[in-house]
């Protein structure tokens, strides 16, 4: 995949997510998936997501035991990202990210050992355009009248080659 391919990609999802405050993060467990919703931090998205927590979270063991997430975003569309989780506990990166509000939410500031940052490097994006009616309607159509739906695909993957 080309860099400029990448940009568009990276440019597509950026759109996509970029006035959800809440995702769901799904991890994974012994028992199976679990998803919670978190507060997606309010950067220029670049390939990585962000969300603050606590180290004593179930969570945070989920990911040093299985790197492999899914964050979903439903708002104008409806996005499903998946990724690599990593644990990072560099202060630079938490004071860069923090904010007032999670003094509040989390009963504490950045610089407590206990505040982690969850880095989810996206792989791949699956989307639905909520919007997009004509591209809708063809699909049902040809879905209705037997002809191949394919050239009428109503979702788009993006691959990210990180």
């Amino acid at each position: 995949m080309s860099n400029m391919m990448k940009q568009d990609d990276i440019e597509t999802l950026r759109e996509l997510i970029k006035e959800i405050d809440t995702a769901m993060l799904t991890t994974a467990t012994e028992e199976g998936l679990v998803s919670r919703p978190m507060k997606t931090q309010e950067v220029e998205f670049d390939g990585d997501l962000w969300f603050f927590t606590k180290k004593e979270t179930n969570k945070y063991d989920e990911i040093l035991h299985n790197q492999d997430v899914n964050v979903a975003y439903v708002g104008k569309s409806y996005v499903s990202v998946r990724g690599r989780a990593e644990i990072v506990e560099d202060l630079g990166k938490k004071k860069e990210l923090w904010s007032k509000i999670y003094e509040q939410i989390m009963q504490t500031s950045y610089d407590d050992p206990n505040v982690i940052l969850i880095k989810v490097k996206v792989e791949a994006a699956e989307y639905w355009e909520q919007g997009n009616f004509t591209k809708k309607m063809g699909f049902y159509y040809k879905r209705m009248t037997g002809q191949s739906s394919e050239s009428t695909d109503i979702n788009e993957t993006l691959e990210f080659n990180n």
